[in-house]
Formats: structure tokens, C-alpha cells, sequence
């Protein structure tokens, strides 16, 4: 479980996030939903410990991030991030490797091989593995960089928009990756995503905020209610339900 109290942190004047409260279940996806400008992704780097904060804490399975050492919370939790630049000419194996530091410290052993392949094979990379990542389209470095995530292999894999500058279809594969990872290799996946159908679809537990504050946090059914998301929207949204599923139709 990944509990914050209080997490707080501010740009000059500006509070970006304000006493942010959670208990996020441990297993399943949980879903950050909320407009621009929310806090989503600088909670999650609060919570991933790439960003400090101004006050508060995060405690992961009774793991206080601010003590625990960088060796030991990089083998129980990892991140991908939205801005994800590589300078260096990288084939999609290398970049996947790097997944292995926490444990190999770049010296790779047979089960860090095996788990890179494990990693390739579970995104479909495996045809792809020597190809330079700048020979490839953005979904299939998208694909690249969530096989170096789960090539870590933490209990907890945080996502900074992973569907960012995904077309519809490669959207969709990729939560369904990550529906896989959650279920078949029990893995807590906790991501921000701007998408109310895809988190309506996919996650089993969701947190929304609005200014910086959570404002409604609960299983699916209770979260995608129109009710509920037109306060955190400020605009009039209906639900539909498809096949007994439900799903967001936005009207203005």
C-alpha cells in the first residue's frame, strides 16, 4: 500500500499540491485523473521521490521514502516519466538493461538477462530488440520504455502519462499491457492519465484532483459518475454504459 499524508508542495507562491491524504490499494491499477494544472504529476513525483517535497510524507508497504535508501526503493518501486529523452544512440536491449541497475549495477548476470528477455518478449519487443530507439515509432518507444520499467521488476510501477502521444489503437494495447502486468504478475500500477474512458475501462481504483487537491477518490463505479466528474471538470458529462461497462461521453 502507498500511504502520503500531507504531501504539500509549492513553486514560489504557487501550491501545486496541498495536504494531499491517500491510501492507494496495493494490486490492481489505480487511475489520477483530473484536468490540467491538478498536481497529478508532480504528486506522483513526490510520491517516486524524484521530486522533494515541501512538506509531508510517503510510506510504501512501511517504507518511509525519505529514509529508505535509493538501493532498496528502486527494487520495490519504479517510474516512468512523461519526459523521457535519450541523448546516447540506444538500441531498444540497452535501454531495457538499464532496468537491471538496481541489481546488476551494469554488470549483468544470466537472471538479469533472463529477466530482460521476459521484459521484451511481455511488450513484444523481441523483433525489435536491436533496432535504435530513434528507427522507431512513438508507440513502439513508448512499449520500450515501459519494458525497462517492468524489466525492474518492483511490486509498485508508477506511469507519468503513459498514453501520451499514443494514437487510439496503441493507447488501448497499452493499457491492456498494463491490465496484464497488473494481473498475471501482480504488479500495483499507479498512473496519471488524462483519458476518463480508458481509466473507466481499465483501473480498479481512482483518484481525482482538482487544484491541487484530491477531490473524490473510490472504485470505479462510484468515480465515473456524472455527477462526480462534472465538479472536477466544470463541464457537463454524461455516462453511458456499454456491454454492462461503464464509459465517459463528454458534452461541453
Amino acid at each position: 500500500m502507498i500511504v502520503t499524508q500531507g504531501v504539500t508542495k509549492h513553486y514560489g507562491t504557487s501550491c501545486v499540491v496541498d495536504g494531499v491524504s491517500l491510501h492507494l490499494p496495493a494490486g490492481g491499477i489505480t487511475s489520477i485523473i483530473g484536468p490540467n494544472g491538478a498536481g497529478k504529476s508532480t504528486l506522483l513525483s513526490m510520491v517516486s521521490r524524484l521530486m522533494a517535497m515541501d512538506t509531508g510524507t510517503v510510506v510504501i508497504d512501511g517504507l518511509d521514502i525519505a529514509t529508505t535508501p535509493s538501493d532498496v526503493l528502486a527494487r520495490r518501486l519504479s517510474i516512468l516519466r512523461q519526459d523521457n529523452h535519450m541523448t546516447a544512440r540506444l538500441t531498444v536491449r540497452d535501454l531495457v538493461s538499464f532496468g537491471r541497475y538496481p541489481y546488476s549495477k551494469g554488470r549483468l548476470t544470466t537472471e538479469d538477462q533472463h529477466h530482460i528477455e521476459q521484459a521484451l518478449g511481455y511488450l513484444n519487443l523481441l523483433e525489435l530488440a536491436d533496432r535504435f530507439l530513434d528507427e522507431l515509432s512513438g508507440g513502439q518507444r513508448q512499449r520500450a520504455f515501459v519494458a525497462m520499467v517492468l524489466c525492474q521488476d518492483t511490486d509498485y510501477v508508477l506511469l507519468d502519462e503513459p498514453l501520451n502521444n499514443l494514437d487510439m489503437k496503441h493507447a488501448m494495447g497499452m493499457m491492456k499491457l498494463l491490465r496484464r502486468a497488473a494481473d498475471e504478475l501482480g504488479k500495483t500500477v499507479v498512473l496519471v492519465l488524462h483519458d476518463i474512458n480508458f481509466a473507466s475501462w481499465y483501473s480498479d481504483y481512482i483518484v481525482a484532483m482538482k487544484l491541487g487537491k484530491v477531490v473524490g477518490q473510490g472504485a470505479v463505479d462510484a468515480m465515473i459518475d456524472p455527477e462526480v466528474l462534472s465538479k472536477i471538470y466544470e463541464m457537463d458529462i454524461k455516462v453511458h454504459q456499454i456491454g454492462g461497462q461503464k464509459i465517459s461521453v463528454y458534452y461541453g
